[in-house]
This record gives structure tokens, sequence and C-alpha cells, in this order.
């Protein structure tokens, strides 16, 4: 037995006679009666206190706490009592990661986890808590943005089952499945469409869509691409650096997932810079590098908003990019001003992205190349994306045997 029971109603007394008799105590007939009572791993006293009634379940409470200690799944009462978002809170500050990536999940995990699994005890998880939880994200966010949530808190649970707050991961059992993806496959743009939203960009941002739909970059590299990133001689784009927000302020940073890249420079893109910076010079803008307390870095900013700044994500989006998808007949314009424009996931400038991808798998490019051109992390990721855009091998194969029949059939 890994401990003893205490019995708070009675006494062990020892009579004149040398007898040992159980005498009331004080508490007889009050409170808990029952303590049951260990020695834990870290040398400390643990007891959990039963009713009247109820020694055999403090028997097989003592009895389970032996078998976990022997199983090494024991669990230290007091932190199983610990909920997930205490534990969570102070395990993402452990992690060592990019501030960035700490903030981002930060806010998936207040605005997604903590409001519905966020005040549970550790110790108290089962797997149908993360069933509903995960219904209940289904229903409130994309599949794939779901998924990195999901992700997030089978690690967090995961780290908890190793710092010993709780004996297994509820995520891992069988029955629990991520938020299915959506089924939503990716539709490019016409030629027509890029051209027609080009040509409604305001002219200091248009050639914004000629890198998006010609070299295949995404929107925050586009805002903090720099002159020397461009090389006309050698018809090469390189993408070193991206704008984004780091806590709510603006800061240069590695591309996503801190992967560099060349880009092959098509002439009628180089076209179109030599001729943006000609109208447009390039200004000198200082950022931070990463982090808003991260060293400054200087760069000469391709794009510049109209009053000398660099281009604000937010802005660009509600002033130049939407007003250019209205006027070319891709969303709807908005009855009044106070109801703004129409929610455009599927329509951002990460469309002209899929435009540049389709191009290239409808010209013959190898989804080797398409993938390093876009920066993704490997080949499957892109293939994953726009397999169903590649072109197809029946007419292909149909020609091939179609060529052997023909030359076997002619006389010799």
């Amino acid at each position: 037995m890994a401990g003893h029971i205490q019995d708070r109603w009675f006494k062990a007394e020892t009579t004149s006679d040398g007898k040992t008799v159980r005498v009331k105590t004080d508490r007889h007939g009050s409170g808990m009666r029952y303590r049951a009572r260990y020695i834990g791993p870290d040398g400390t006293e643990k007891s959990k206190s039963f009713r009247d009634g109820q020694k055999r379940l403090a028997d097989q409470w003592l009895k389970d706490i032996e078998a976990d200690m022997s199983s090494g799944q024991y669990v230290d009462p007091r932190a199983a009592k610990t909920t997930f978002q205490q534990y969570t809170e102070k395990w993402l500050t452990t992690l060592g990661a990019d501030p960035n990536t700490i903030e981002s999940m930060n806010s998936q995990l207040r605005l997604h986890a903590f409001p519905y699994i966020g005040s549970r005890p550790l110790g108290s998880f089962k797997p149908e808590h993360i069933r509903e939880w995960v219904a209940q994200l289904e229903a409130s966010v994309p599949g794939s943005y779901g998924r990195i949530i999901y992700a997030n808190v089978r690690s967090a649970l995961s780290a908890a089952v190793d710092d010993g707050y709780l004996s297994r991961n509820p995520v891992s059992a069988r029955s629990v499945r991520p938020p299915a993806l959506d089924p939503k496959r990716v539709v490019p743009w016409s030629s027509g469409r890029v051209f027609a939203v080009r040509a409604a960009m305001p002219e200091r941002y248009r050639a914004m869509v000629d890198l998006g739909a010609g070299c295949g970059m995404r929107q925050g590299e586009i805002l903090g691409i720099a002159m020397d990133a461009v090389d006309f001689d050698a018809h090469t784009l390189h993408v070193v650096q991206q704008l984004k927000l780091s806590r709510s302020k603006p800061v240069f940073a590695l591309p996503k997932g801190g992967k560099t890249r060349d880009v092959p420079l098509p002439g009628p893109v180089a076209d179109a810079l030599r001729a943006h910076v000609k109208q447009f010079p390039p200004v000198e803008i200082t950022l931070p590098w990463k982090t808003p307390d991260g060293p400054k870095v200087t760069k000469r900013l391709i794009f510049m908003a109209p009053g000398g700044n660099h281009v604000w994500r937010t802005s660009l989006n509600e002033e130049a990019w939407k007003p250019a998808l209205v006027a070319a007949g891709v969303i709807p314009e908005p009855e009044t001003k106070e109801d703004g424009y129409a929610a455009a996931r599927e329509h951002g400038m990460h469309a002209l992205r899929h435009f540049y991808a389709s191009a290239l798998l409808d010209g013959g490019e190898s989804i080797k190349a398409v993938s390093e051109y876009l920066g993704h992390s490997n080949a499957a990721l892109t293939l994953r994306i726009y397999a169903h855009l590649m072109p197809g091998s029946q007419e292909r194969t149909r020609t091939a045997i179609a060529t052997v029949y023909d030359k076997a059939r002619r006389p010799v």
C-alpha cells in the first residue's frame, strides 16, 4: 500500500490495564471522516479526504496511486488541478521560439481555445472534452486554420504530460480527430481578371500585381521588397525579407518559415519594375529586424505610401486592393460607406500566387521548381495544394499509344 488511512472520528487510546481501545474524537460526526495519506515521489505528504461510509473508496484511491507510481503514470493531485490556461500561458514563455510565432500562438489560443477549455483542470481532461472543442472549432474557423490551433493545443498537452501534470494526452486518443480540411480546391484567376485588377489599382501599387502574379511573391514580401533584391542583369529576384507586424509594430523579417529564395524575373515584370521606380523613386525606411526591440535595419523600399512611409497592409487592402476588386467585378460594391467591403478571403493578394502557380504548371514546369519559387517548405505541400491544376496525362497517353499503333500498321 502506498500510504495509510486516518479515521478522524476515532482515535486509539491505551487504558490503565494496558488495553488499546477506540474512542471518539472531538471531530466525531462532523466533516470528512477518512483521510488517505501517502508520500509522493517528491518526498512530501499528499492526502485526500473521504466521507463517512467511503472507506472502500479511500482504499481504492490509495491502490490506484500505488499502481500509477509503479507504472510511471503518477500525477501529483495538486498539479492536476492546474487549469489548461494556467499551464499553457507558462509553457509558451519557455518555448524559446520566434517571439512573433509565440505571439501568434498566444493569440490563437486566447481566441479559440481558452474560452472553451482554458478553465478545465488538466487532470480532468478526457477525449470527449477535446472532441466537443474540435466541433466548436470547426464551426468557427476554416479547417486549415483550425488544424494549426489544434496542433498548438496538442503540443501544450503533450508538454503537460512530460511535466507530470496529467498522465496521458487526451488528444492522442483514437476517437479524437483534427478539424476537417475545407473541401474547396484552389480556383486560380484568369489572366483577364489579373490584368483587370492591375488596371484598377492606383499607379503606385500596380507593379505589386506583377510581383504577385509574375513572381509568386506573398503580400508581406511585396511590401518589404527593396531595390537590392532586384538583379536586372541576372533576371533574378532575391526574396530575402518581408514587412510584417510584430506585437502590432512594423518590422522587417525573413520570409515565411525563414526560407529565402531566388525567383526568375520575367521580362515584363522587370519592365514594370523599371517603370515603377522611375515614376516612384525608392525611399529609405528604417525599421527593427524581427521584433519591435530588434536591431534597426535600413532598406530602400520599392513601394511607398503616398505620405512617403512604408505601406500598411490594412490600408492597402481597404483603400486600393478591394476597390480594385470591385472595379474588376470580383466583389460587389458596398451599398453604403458604412457597410464596408465584403469579406474577400479567397480574393486577397494570395490569389496572385495561385495564378502564378497555375501558369507555371500549365506551362509544364515541374512541381519541384514551382515549390521552390513559391517558397514552400517542401514539394509535397505544393502538390497537395495544386495537384488538381497539373495538366492531365490522359491525352499524352492516348497520343503515345496511337503513335505506336500507327508505326506498327505502316507497311514495311
